[in-house]
């Protein structure tokens, strides 16, 4: 059965003055040090003691003092009030100057490509903030998970996201192994993909992808076949450097492979671009120091511009 709760308000209205009168023993000098009115401070005191249920001072014509419920109420809320203050100081540093930890949820392909060139200038130019990086395939949602922000290629990104473009466009590549290609001939036209072992990714959303392709100006998606489906593009590039099957990636993850042989691209003409990788954060959250120091640092030193 649900049960009904409600929030308590005002747990703290009181406190600052009960503490300031505590300390000076006066009404007066605790109203000049909060700048109110004696009077105020009498009120909230007043208040707080109703609330409590019990009599916080002793107060005569010449002197304040603790009672027993005061003495007890002062060493419990002092410390709690001095960490709240202590707390405030902490976030309030954070929103002023780039400090604190940055978590970033990354796909494992983007690291070596993107990050790793940047990580030393990064934390050099930036000690006081600790970064985190989360390699996933995983598309997370950054909000319950405690990320400040994450970096996807752009067509996997919600559109309620705020993107900054960390890269140009990227050609989508169809690639496989000479090994591979010893076994079957390279296929020449789209049509013949369906005659192939081609490897899969499966979208965050559960979905497997497509290939897409572009014939002059018209988008094809062919729907391909093949023994393996991965979350991730680094593993279906391991998978067809190995011979397993064709693999569409990306461009910058496949290229160290094609650089030095391991795979071959084939129907380089028909080619599709894909947005590129951008990083992303919640529309509704407010940019930190942290993150707009990453933002910036990125994009200007890989001169990328903003999306």
């Amino acid at each position: 059965m649900k049960q009904n709760f409600t929030v308590r308000h005002g747990a703290l209205d009181g406190v600052e003055a009960f503490l300031s009168v505590a300390r000076h023993r006066n009404f007066r000098k605790a109203a000049a040090e909060l700048r109110v009115t004696p009077s105020a401070i009498s009120q909230a005191i007043r208040t707080l003691e109703a609330r409590v249920g019990a009599a916080l001072f002793m107060r005569t014509t010449r002197s304040v003092g603790l009672t027993e419920a005061g003495e007890r109420f002062l060493s419990r809320a002092g410390p709690a009030f001095e960490e709240l203050v202590a707390a405030g100081e902490a976030a309030r540093e954070l929103g002023q100057r780039p400090a604190g930890k940055l978590r970033l949820s990354v796909p494992p392909s983007v690291v070596p490509i993107l990050l790793e060139p940047l990580l030393a200038s990064f934390c050099r130019d930036y000690p006081d903030i600790e970064l985190e990086i989360a390699a996933s395939g995983e598309l997370v949602d950054l909000t319950s998970e405690s990320f400040d922000a994450g970096i996807r290629l752009g067509e996997f990104i919600a559109p309620d996201m705020v993107a900054v473009r960390l890269t140009p466009p990227l050609p989508m590549v169809v690639v496989g192994s000479p090994d591979y290609f010893s076994r079957r001939a390279p296929p020449e036209a789209i049509e013949e993909l369906r005659s192939h072992a081609c490897l899969r990714m499966r979208r965050s959303n559960g979905s497997v992808a497509p290939w897409s392709f572009v014939d002059g100006n018209k988008t094809i998606e062919a729907i391909v076949s093949g023994p393996l489906i991965a979350h991730d593009y680094p593993a279906l590039v391991g998978a067809a450097i190995q011979g397993v099957g064709l693999a569409q990636v990306p461009s910058p993850v496949a290229g160290p492979a094609i650089a030095d042989g391991r795979l071959r691209t084939v129907l380089g003409a028909f080619a599709v671009t894909s947005p590129g990788v951008f990083l992303y954060y919640p529309a509704r959250h407010q940019v930190l120091p942290k993150l707009r120091a990453f933002i910036d640092h990125v994009t200007h030193n890989g001169n990328a511009s903003r999306a």
